[in-house]
């Protein structure tokens, strides 16, 4: 007895001669059922997104009903396209599923999935798809995906291949293609308004949005990987401050994680949630850039831009297909050796030493298998020690990449004994938490940074005050986060739409005595200058000149620093 749902497939053929007449409609009602459902239901965000435009109803209503129609013809081309036995139930399967999981993300978090999301997404480990699980995701996936995927394998399709099979898609095809002409013409000025002028909402068309996204994620990325790494600096060489050092230098680059200069003490936020930085700061030792924009909105973008001798504009944010600035330092004949407790390099560090946190955590400082930021500075001269002697004796360059305020679990980010703001937020469904609950959570997790960039200054003056090496420290965030403002959190949204919140990052420089004296630097220059724009441009070039690396990869322009390095 066939069922009485709108998805369900043909049945097997009881005459003959009433088959085909029976397969038709099965199948189609299969693609157009799964269509407009997967339209209508796993478009709620959008919908509500139009909904909360404003302006007449009957707009409104014109622009959903238009909109949704083109989104159900071009749901039901792909769908068709895919109506082949042994692809169309898992393929169909997995569409739903993601469309779940987007209609869930979009609404909770207002992020949307372009091909920088879905390749972060790609790269994102356990410790960060546990903060992302919740009761509210399994519903959100069981509402959407649930009732169709119930039909697709309660009872099976019985689509057969050959040349029927295909003209039957085609014509299916066709049809879809005609529909979604006949939905874009019919409000072809209000669509195209709408799309103009609210261009995230091209990002909301779920689940076409993640085929979109995969699609340009495997046409960018696979060619890439069938072709060498492009060589950067493959005439590097190290400058005339090495022939007459006394200490070879010691630079550690820290890159932080999510942290957005609104609610950077130092940057002017009316909580001091930099004291120990602040306190650096007004003895003359510490330079803090106020104005400086990040490459990216999320990690796998801007942590390989950072280190890329590309600019944003050159084609710095794209996936890499060449050498970066680690591989310019080790060929120049220094010691480089990254440390991570975040979910990798992102490829930066793939040919220089490398270690993580979770190599050999410590009990103390990685709870429940996730350490905290401390565990960076963890044995952290034996690791120099352990470097190659003759590359350590030129000069080492340390990469400490953090957890910092990675959300959405951002009460984790800080222990129980360095929390100065409270209530916190400790639920990872950052909308039901009060905005102060919230913001409490992140200050916490910046004032926690703020303690272990202490540390970490600590410990290269004692270095330089025992006469091992000349040390510095420049540290950036990769990237900001959006705490509810205009209804966004977290962060990832593509860079033209992306809100200043994601973009504006803290960045701070350190050096000592000795690396100002061989590097010529002026900390009175370098604090006059510390409110010009800069960007994550600048770092390639910048880490180049004050380890003193001469090679024709390097810009002197886009050097932060040499303004500041003849009057030292």
């Amino acid at each position: 007895m066939p069922i009485p749902f709108p998805f369900a497939f043909e049945q097997s053929p009881a005459p003959l001669a009433a088959a085909p007449l029976a397969r038709v409609p099965r199948a189609a009602a299969t693609v157009w059922g799964l269509a407009l459902w997967l339209a209508l239901a796993g478009n709620l965000p959008l919908w509500q997104r139009i909904h909360g435009l404003g302006g007449p109803l009957i707009h409104r209503a014109a622009l959903v009903a238009g909109l949704g129609t083109l989104l159900t013809g071009a749901i039901a081309a792909l769908l068709w396209l895919l109506a082949w036995p042994r692809v169309f139930r898992p393929v169909a399967s997995a569409l739903l599923l993601v469309a779940g999981a987007n209609t869930y993300f979009m609404w909770r978090y207002g992020v949307v999935m372009d091909p920088t999301m879905l390749a972060n997404a790609l790269h994102t480990d356990t410790r960060e798809v546990r903060d992302l699980m919740s009761w509210a995701l399994l519903c959100a996936v069981l509402f959407v995906a649930g009732p169709p995927l119930w039909v697709l394998w309660r009872r099976p399709p019985l689509l057969r291949g050959g040349w029927r099979r295909a003209g039957r898609n085609a014509t299916g095809v066709l049809a879809a293609l005609a529909l979604l002409v006949l939905a874009a013409l019919s409000n072809f000025q209000g669509l195209a308004s709408l799309m103009r002028n609210h261009k995230d909402l091209r990002y909301m068309a779920n689940p076409l949005n993640s085929v979109y996204a995969a699609a340009r994620v495997a046409a960018d990325r696979l060619p890439r990987q069938a072709h060498p790494l492009l060589p950067v600096g493959d005439d590097a060489t190290l400058g005339a401050s090495y022939a007459r050092q006394a200490r070879p230098p010691l630079l550690l680059l820290v890159i932080g994680e999510t942290a957005r200069a609104q609610n950077f003490g130092l940057d002017g936020y009316a909580r001091n949630t930099t004291p120990a930085l602040a306190r650096w700061h007004s003895r003359g030792e510490l330079v803090n850039f106020s104005q400086v924009r990040s490459c990216g909105t999320n990690t796998l973008v801007s942590v390989p831009c950072l280190f890329s001798p590309l600019a944003r504009a050159q084609g710095g944010d794209q996936p890499a297909d060449r050498e970066n600035l680690l591989d310019v330092l080790q060929r120049a004949g220094l010691a480089v050796l990254w440390i991570d407790n975040q979910a990798g390099c992102k490829g930066v560090c793939d040919r220089v030493l490398h270690a993580y946190t979770n190599d050999r955590p410590v009990p103390a400082l990685c709870p429940g298998g996730e350490c905290l930021d401390e565990a960076l500075l963890d044995g952290l001269d034996a690791r120099l020690d352990a470097l190659d002697p003759a590359r350590r004796a030129r000069g080492v360059v340390l990469v400490m990449h953090q957890m910092g305020s990675h959300g959405p679990a951002y009460a984790s980010r800080s222990p129980d004994g360095a929390k100065p703001f409270l209530p916190e937020c400790r639920s990872n469904a950052l909308p039901e938490c009060s905005h102060e609950e919230l913001v409490n959570a992140y200050d916490n997790s910046i004032a926690y940074t703020d303690r272990f960039l202490d540390q970490t200054l600590r410990w290269l003056r004692a270095r330089a005050e025992q006469g091992r090496n000349d040390t510095g420290l420049v540290y950036v965030s990769d990237h900001g986060e959006s705490l509810g403002e205009n209804g966004l959190y977290l962060h990832g949204l593509p860079y033209a739409l992306a809100p200043e919140q994601q973009t504006h990052v803290p960045m701070v420089a350190w050096f000592s005595p000795g690396l100002r004296a061989r590097s010529g630097l002026s900390m009175d220059c370098l604090r006059a200058r510390s409110a010009e724009p800069l960007s994550h441009d600048h770092f390639f070039h910048t880490v180049l000149g004050l380890m003193d690396v001469n090679t024709r990869a390097r810009q002197p322009s886009l050097d932060a620093l040499a303004p500041c390095a003849a009057a030292g």
